[in-house]
């Protein structure tokens, strides 16, 4: 099958049933994800000793928890006598965890506190507590206050598997001195569709705004002159991250931030950075960081009588099986913004790309129907086509940033991008 695969891909190729397939999954499960970094929330989420909160990464769950000692932990969320979850719970305030089941006590720093009954069932010499504290993630690590964790021990550091991605995501996370912060919980819901499919569209699909969101345009919710809006911007291509830029006029350029704002951003970035503020293209606003880690920064409306205001989402591709996929939505805003700003940005956000949201919607709508067809059998080997691009389009050689980058974003370098990445690891075993 990978086979079959490596050689679709080579030839610009895609075969349909890569968004459907069982065997796929679970090569997934173990090849992708156990040796990725994964993103599970926002230290403003967990802003004070004992708060916590629930995540996953695939099928494993864990609480993310800010220590009595101020540290946050990783934490798989089971007791270490029968594997019983120490919390259904979503979030809360805890300085210890005890299991429902026989009543295992643990603190919020993972080490075993008290065993009921210790010393009478377990003998004269009880139970070695130290070495029965919950298991923590092979690796954990916070940059600009995302919180990420990694199955792998063997896998690079967190600084080191972002890479030149840092170099734009200052973008989304630097404009303010106070950085960003999260506002209310990660809004959540499961589409049936396959994961690959939201990561490709938001690591290089800037093609279907037109015919697919033509309807929010219409009536004003997305505030672009022409659906094409990204037509004639950029796209970077990494081999793991894949960003692009609008080229339109001067609202949707600054993504509708205020100019004070746009000001501090310029201060917080290097000469390189500033330069590309400066050669009359957007804010970065679509990407993708390997494997399903996805942001989206642009304008929208909120209310008739107001000028459309910026918001920020990253969310999460959560598989849940071939062909389903749980959405993790997040909301970040300026920490350090006015409440009149942040309830803007929030309403345009939920407005949308919120799990009712408009846009939000209409991508919905064409993942499930393609996961759908690719459940049959022709569909297995029906190749799709990923070539945009690939035969006139040569990198760009006055780009300021790490590439290479292209000069439009109706372009398909980063998603031929993101499947080589993605093929690399399910060979690599």
């Amino acid at each position: 099958m990978l086979k079959d695969i490596r050689k679709a891909i080579s030839q610009d190729r895609l075969p349909l049933g890569v968004f459907n397939n069982p065997e796929l999954f679970e090569l997934e499960q173990r090849l992708v994800f156990s040796r990725s970094w994964h993103f599970l929330g926002h230290e403003s989420e967990i802003s004070k000793p004992s708060n916590y909160v629930v995540r996953y990464i695939v099928n494993d769950c864990f609480i993310v928890v800010r220590g009595h000692d101020g540290e946050v932990r990783v934490l798989l969320n089971a007791c270490r006598h029968r594997g019983r979850q120490l919390t259904r719970a979503e979030a809360g305030d805890a300085p210890s965890f005890t299991c429902p089941y026989h009543g295992w006590v643990y603190r919020n720093d993972g080490d075993l506190h008290d065993v009921p009954l210790g010393d009478a069932i377990f003998g004269p010499d009880g139970i070695d507590k130290s070495s029965l504290g919950l298991h923590c993630a092979p690796q954990v690590a916070i940059w600009r206050g995302w919180i990420f964790a990694c199955l792998s021990e063997q896998a690079p550091p967190l600084e080191d598997y972002l890479g030149d991605a840092m170099w734009y995501l200052d973008f989304y996370t630097n404009k303010t001195p106070g950085g960003l912060e999260v506002r209310g919980g990660p809004q959540r819901w499961v589409i049936e569709a396959d994961w690959k499919l939201a990561a490709d569209n938001f690591v290089g699909d800037g093609y279907h705004t037109a015919i697919t969101h033509a309807s929010t345009v219409t009536a004003g919710i997305l505030p672009v002159q022409s659906g094409n809006f990204l037509f004639d911007g950029e796209q970077v291509a990494l081999e793991h991250f894949g960003v692009g830029f609008a080229r339109q006029d001067p609202m949707f350029n600054s993504l509708a931030y205020p100019p004070a704002m746009l000001e501090s951003l310029r201060k917080r970035l290097n000469p390189a950075q500033v330069e590309l503020l400066d050669s009359g293209v957007s804010l970065p606003t679509h990407a993708n960081l390997f494997p399903n880690l996805s942001f989206l920064n642009a304008p929208g409306a909120y209310a008739l009588d107001q000028p459309p205001a910026p918001y920020l989402t990253m969310r999460t591709w959560r598989p849940l099986a071939a062909g389903r996929t749980e959405v993790w939505s997040w909301f970040l805003v300026e920490s350090d913004a006015l409440e009149e700003f942040k309830d803007a940005s929030y309403q345009a956000y939920l407005l949308s790309f919120g799990s009712a949201g408009a846009l939000e919607q209409d991508d919905a709508e064409n993942w499930s129907t393609i996961t759908s067809a690719a459940s049959g059998q022709m569909s297995q080997t029906m190749l799709l086509d990923y070539s945009m691009g690939q035969r006139f389009l040569e990198p760009m050689s006055n780009w300021p940033g790490p590439g290479p980058a292209y000069p439009l974003d109706f372009t398909e370098f980063a998603q031929r991008a993101f499947w080589r990445k993605w093929l690399s690891m399910l060979e690599a075993a």
